[in-house]
């Protein structure tokens, strides 16, 4: 079998006299000998048979296939290092990958503000992070399918080996629409509460697969829609499709101007937790973890 001419140390040096702009500078920064380069050159264009660097006054320009070659070969370096930083953290027991369901209802701002901190001080891990509603971040963590929860709605499942930590209840708020025809009843409550079985409820989907599916807050009534997420929910409340509740963190810009009204039906609270298998005993799961819990939700 043929030995592949582009070898990592070959495209490191490409690298080195394509950011140097000689051979000689070259040289000094990968701690070899000029004539070392020459030769590790000279035999890449011999093998492939094209040439790689052409001469332009004193510097050493690549040619049109060296440029290929260093362009893509410059991918397989950085992918190369990270490989090395992955093995050497998982060798210490930082796993190379975090799987992370945060509920729709949490506070999205503060979540990212947090991860991006953690991630700047682990920057070659990788981070996967999807959207849970209900029970579907306990069923989501029972089956593997992540690595933590955050912030999903009890009771915790019991006996199922998870450690939980809860962070805060969520003032979840019954809003209309003001250009809904009914939002003229919103602040009387005897009127609304007459009216509401033939208002249209908006209902973000438990995304469990497993478990039974709940609803919380709004969710009875003769007319349903059913949405995937909760920015399709603020969406569809906002175009007047009906009624729901919303995290008030996440809408309060729009209570301000007042798109969306409160209903006066009252508000529930909702007790939410981060959580995890207590058997996994990664140290990226558990750093930020405790970066999570260290925040005021």
């Amino acid at each position: 079998m043929r030995t592949n001419p582009i070898t990592i140390e070959a495209l490191e040096i490409l690298d080195a006299i394509d950011r140097r702009g000689s051979f000689a500078k070259a040289a000094e920064e990968l701690n070899k000998a000029t004539s070392a380069l020459s030769y590790g050159v000279q035999k890449l264009e011999e093998q492939l048979d094209i040439t790689v660097f052409q001469r332009q006054g004193r510097r050493s320009v690549l040619t049109p296939a060296g440029r290929l070659i260093l362009d893509e070969g410059r991918k397989i370096i950085n992918s190369t290092t990270m490989l090395a930083e992955k093995a050497k953290e998982v060798a210490t027991g930082w796993e190379p990958r975090l799987r992370i369901a945060v509920e729709s209802t949490l506070n999205y701002p503060l979540f990212f503000q947090v991860l991006a901190e953690f991630m700047n001080n682990h920057e070659s891990l990788e981070v996967d992070v999807c959207e849970s509603v209900l029970s579907g971040g306990w069923d989501a963590l029972e089956q593997d399918r992540v690595d933590l929860i955050v912030g999903s709605p009890g009771p915790v499942p019991l006996q199922k080996g998870y450690r939980a930590v809860s962070i805060d209840q969520s003032d979840m708020v019954p809003v209309i629409a003001a250009h809904h025809p009914l939002a003229r009843l919103a602040n009387n409550s005897e009127a609304l509460k007459a009216a509401l079985p033939n208002i249209r409820r908006v209902v973000t989907h438990d995304t469990s697969t497993v478990s039974i599916a709940r609803s919380t807050g709004l969710s009875m009534g003769k007319q349903i829609l059913y949405v995937q997420t909760a920015d399709q929910k603020i969406e569809a409340l906002l175009a007047g499709l009906g009624i729901g509740n919303l995290p008030r963190q996440r809408i309060q810009g729009f209570l301000k101007n007042e798109k969306l009204i409160e209903l006066d039906v009252g508000t529930s609270n909702l007790e939410n937790f981060i959580a995890w298998k207590i058997s996994n005993k990664g140290k990226a799961l558990h750093a930020i973890v405790q970066c999570l819990t260290s925040e005021k939700w």
